[in-house]
């Protein structure tokens, strides 16, 4: 069956099973920040953004994602957002051991675009559903505490016409 869908902004059309698994699909397609791990849905591992919300692609059938938009953690990388998030982890000392990494860049990025102020009751329950071995929960909650902020205030300078500093 051919399913078409936007990969990191581009569009592509694979031939496959419809039950096929996102995330093998990726590994052919060459991305590998979705690791492979549990299988299961709940271990991070293979986090994407699909239509801009987290999920583990592990568990999504191919069949799901037609017509949709699929952002990987090496196409996010490159945004704006990523960086505001690294900065906070950075601060916090939040550890990118490289297994979990899009479990956690992607759960921030979902609790800050979501809300620009979260709240840390709310950020520590969001961040409980995926297990994570390298970083504890108050360090991952400071961390996207951190993130929001950095986010908040690029999109204040934006919005008041200021790029890099300047107007």
């Amino acid at each position: 069956m051919k399913i078409n869908f936007s990969l990191n902004n581009e569009n592509i059309v694979v031939d496959t099973s419809p039950d096929t698994a996102l995330s093998a699909i990726l590994r052919e397609n060459g991305i590998f920040s979705a690791k492979k791990g549990c299988d299961k849905g709940f271990c991070g591992a293979c986090t994407v953004l699909l239509n801009n919300r987290p999920v583990p692609s592990c568990i999504v059938p191919v069949a799901m994602v037609r017509n949709s938009s699929v952002i990987t953690l090496e196409y996010f990388c490159n945004t704006e957002d990523f960086k505001d998030i690294q900065a906070g982890f950075k601060s916090a000392g939040v550890e990118l051991c490289g297994y979990c990494n899009a479990g956690k860049v992607f759960e921030a990025y979902d609790i800050i675009y979501k809300n620009e102020r979260p709240d840390r009751n709310y950020i520590a329950k969001q961040v409980s559903y995926f297990p994570c071995n390298c970083t504890e929960t108050e360090t991952l909650v400071n961390g996207i505490i951190l993130a929001a902020n950095n986010r908040r205030k690029r999109l204040e300078k934006l919005s008041q016409g200021k790029v890099n500093g300047k107007k």
